[in-house]
């Protein structure tokens, strides 16, 4: 199957700019969700791992999730995601101690929150790090709006 790359944000709508008051004459343009993956495991993220993730300067980000397919497990089955490798920037102890979906998000921490709302002026590459080692395995799931705030 074929792909398409864009250079830049993806807005669609049909109302570039507002002419009246009614539906279909106010601007209906918005940005486009993007999302990115990456395998990860336990043992590779027990100690900060530099995933092939990288979200665009000025980016807002929507959700993190996990596709958790061997539950992670030890200690502390948990994982924090972050922007260097303190990893902690964007999620603090997620838990993965079961297969399946699970979301995660900055918590009630305004210095992560303001992170999520936009995550600055240069790209971000994002980090994971699980409490230890083990035998957990599956997907990290990063949608994100791109340059919302440029």
């Amino acid at each position: 199957m074929a792909t398409s790359t864009f250079t830049g944000p993806i807005k669609a709508g049909d109302v570039l700019n507002t002419t009246g008051t009614t539906a279909g004459t106010i601007k209906n343009v918005g940005f486009v969700a993007m999302v990115q993956t990456a395998p990860i495991t336990q043992a590779l993220t027990a100690t900060a791992y530099a995933t092939r993730i990288v979200i665009p300067a000025y980016s807002h980000i929507l959700n993190i999730q996990f596709l958790t397919t061997v539950a992670w497990n030890g200690v502390a089955a948990t994982i924090s995601i972050g922007t260097s490798a303190t990893s902690t920037e964007l999620v603090v102890a997620a838990s993965l101690a079961a297969i399946g979906q699970a979301s995660a998000g900055p918590g009630t921490d305004a210095t992560r929150t303001a992170l999520w709302t936009n995550t600055g002026a240069t790209d971000v590459v994002i980090y994971a790090l699980s409490a230890n080692t083990g035998a957990g395995v599956g997907d990290l799931v990063v949608r994100y709006i791109q340059a919302e705030n440029a």
